[in-house]
């Protein structure tokens, strides 16, 4: 994942993630708040934690007392966001070297929500969910932690098979703080996902669930007879892959994404369905204002 030149960075700056239904953080950071007012009046004191701008320490106070606080304003206050990167072997699709492969754009697309999210001042943490062990990061907040995040997603690589239903439920019993909460995920997991997207909710989370799939997934290329295998699992079947099947093929397909869509709303879930072929900054800065989540 290459990381994001100046001007893409100064864009990303402008916008804010919106939560519409969690509760806003006790805990106060640099967000402008939509339900005050615009006093920037000094409001309180809280305690110095790591990731906070450094600019924002009261000195005098810490002379006196030998302890950090920040010094908090009216208006301001913070939301706790979670990006949930499905690093599974499926994710690794296509096998090429371009934002085409659904594990690169999803990485690449939770450094820009997540450098929305530090500098608005949003506690925020990143995670990626593999079977051999998950990966995380944070929770930090502040733009300076920016380019650690970056370069922490540069890491990311896709194996196994992730249990996105254990995943989910996994994040939701660990007690952090809830907030707004993405999955990025091409949900191909066998288990399925429903429960663990439930759980999250459970526990006070605003859910958005980004499906990535990629367009050789959606319009496969290939006509004629064919060995299938399963990236995962290894295991393979043949099939003769002719313009009826194709048909039955799109078909199932747009009842399952139906089906997502159809859940989603029922429990009040931002979906927003994608192909790795969008590009990315037309998702972050039409698509999701659209959807509510960002502005």
């Amino acid at each position: 994942m290459t990381i994001f030149d100046e001007a893409t960075l100064r864009k990303l700056e402008q916008l804010t993630l919106v939560a519409e239904r969690v509760r806003v953080g006790v805990m106060k950071g640099d967000r402008r708040s939509s339900k005050r007012g615009t006093s920037i009046e000094f409001a309180d004191y809280r305690n110095y934690t790591k990731g906070d701008d450094l600019r924002r320490l009261d000195w005098n106070v810490y002379a006196r007392l030998e302890r950090p606080f920040i010094k908090l304003l009216e208006e301001e206050e913070d939301l706790a966001v979670h990006l949930l990167v499905d690093a599974s072997a499926s994710m690794n699709w296509p096998d090429v070297d371009d934002d085409e492969n659904k594990l690169r754009y999803a990485l690449k697309l939770a450094g820009a929500l997540g450098h929305i999210g530090l500098t608005a001042g949003d506690l925020t943490a990143v995670t990626l969910l593999s079977s051999s062990g998950n990966q995380t990061w944070g929770p930090f907040r502040g733009q300076q932690n920016s380019l650690r995040l970056l370069q922490f997603l540069e890491t990311g690589s896709g194996d196994g098979i992730t249990d996105l239903n254990q995943s989910l439920k996994n994040y939701a019993l660990r007690g952090r703080r809830p907030g707004l909460l993405f999955v990025l995920s091409d949900l191909l997991s066998p288990n399925g996902y429903q429960d663990g997207l439930h759980a999250l909710q459970s526990r006070g989370y605003e859910v958005g669930l980004i499906h990535l799939l990629s367009p050789d997934e959606v319009e496969p290329p290939v006509t004629g007879d064919l060995k299938l295998v399963d990236i995962e699992t290894g295991a393979d079947a043949e099939i003769t892959l002719d313009p009826t099947t194709l048909d039955l093929y799109r078909e199932r397909l747009q009842a399952w994404q139906t089906e997502i869509a159809t859940t989603c709303a029922k429990r009040h879930i931002h979906y927003i369905p994608l192909t790795t072929d969008l590009p990315w900054e037309k998702l972050v800065m039409q698509t999701l204002r659209v959807k509510g989540v960002v502005r």
